[in-house]
């Protein structure tokens, strides 16, 4: 072999080395690129799961509390329902009572709605025909307990049942349904303790 090739064949040795190791140091450092992707998309993935994961709890605790609340108004409304029905029952049995009972419930409305001072007391026309011939008696004491008078008027007024007042010109409406009206919240409020506690 001549000198010539000799140096040629050094020469491609040497080039086939440096490409070589080129290339090694390419890969690796294709490889270390390949490795610090892999580990960003792996975080990517991670924070992506940890969205995921968030959004799907903050959905689902969306979900659950807006059927937990849909559940709470309907069993609001049901048992408003009920308190209704119990309060209308209570008023229909009170409005019904034998004549006996009902005026005994008159007398104690008297004794809590009289004032002291002269006023008149005024019925239906059904009540009036079906009064008890003393409840005239028991008015005049109810209103007496309180230092005033009561004059029965036999002129009806145009109510269901209970009575009206008249104190002064000022009425005082003390039928079944304005005092269930007027108590309706307090009433509701005992209902519901009887019925749901």
């Amino acid at each position: 072999m001549s000198e010539l090739e000799k140096i040629t064949k050094q020469i491609r040795e040497e080039a086939r080395a440096v490409a070589a190791e080129r290339i090694r140091a390419a890969q690796k450092e294709a490889d270390e690129i390949l490795a610090r992707a892999r580990e960003e998309c792996a975080v990517l993935e991670a924070e992506a799961a940890q969205k995921d994961a968030a959004t799907r709890k903050n959905y689902e605790s969306r979900v659950k509390s807006s059927a937990e609340q849909q559940l709470r108004v309907s069993l609001l409304a049901a048992k408003q329902e009920i308190i209704a029905e119990v309060l209308e029952q209570a008023y229909a049995t009170l409005k019904s009572e034998d004549a006996q009972r009902y005026f005994l419930t008159m007398e104690k409305l008297l004794k809590t709605y009289a004032l002291a001072g002269a006023g008149e007391i005024y019925f239906s026309a059904e009540d009036l025909v079906r009064m008890p011939r003393d409840f005239e008696k028991k008015i005049q004491a109810a209103a007496r307990e309180k230092g005033g008078s009561l004059s029965l008027k036999k002129e009806p007024k145009d109510i269901e049942d209970g009575f009206v007042l008249i104190y002064g010109g000022v009425e005082e409406n003390c039928t079944l349904k304005a005092l269930f009206q007027a108590k309706k919240d307090q009433l509701q409020d005992r209902a519901n303790e009887i019925l749901f506690q």
